[in-house]
């Protein structure tokens, strides 16, 4: 049987992420920009990587293992991460309220609870407005790394696999 074409996992990775970049901005411009919508994000990373986990075991004919249809979305999902950073990045120096936005929504949200001081409330914003790019980065990271890492499992376990029988690889 033929291989057929097969799309590379960072190209993958660069389709996914325009996808979010392009929904987050529709999200923030029609006035959606809840942080609460910001599942439906997860949601296509783990969608996209299921999708073309699939499309990667039917171009190698389902041959393929485990491991190597999981190694697949992680490399999707290391590109996915950098651009998505790269995008937040960029977008902080198009719109510098967004550092401001992300404090008063973390004030708002801890005034709400009615165990919190306003001295911690204001220990708290000052450690988020001094390590804005810290935390920035880093939860972006880790949850999209956490998101893609369930999507690869899901794309590998869901994609039929066909082993390779050991045998015919051997030649006398």
């Amino acid at each position: 049987m033929e291989e057929k074409k097969q799309v590379n996992p960072l190209i993958a990775g660069v389709i996914i992420s325009l996808i979010i970049i392009v929904f987050s901005i529709t999200l923030s411009l029609t006035g959606g920009g809840d942080p609460k919508g910001g599942w439906i994000s997860y949601l296509i990373i783990i969608g996209g990587l299921v999708f073309f986990i699939k499309r990667y075991g039917d171009a190698k004919n389902n041959k393929v293992t485990f491991g190597e249809l999981f190694s697949y979305g992680f490399k999707a999902t290391t590109m996915i991460v950098l651009l998505f950073v790269a995008f937040l990045f960029v977008l902080s120096f198009v719109t510098p309220e967004l550092k401001q936005k992300v404090l008063e929504a973390t004030q708002l949200e801890m005034e709400k609870q009615k165990n919190v001081t306003d001295e911690q409330i204001r220990t708290i914003t000052d450690g988020i407005n001094k390590y804005f790019w810290v935390f920035l980065i880093g939860s972006t990271m880790f949850v999209f790394v956490l998101i893609g890492c369930i999507g690869s499992l899901l794309g590998a376990a869901i994609t039929r696999k066909q082993p390779k029988n050991p045998f015919e690889q051997t030649s006398i």
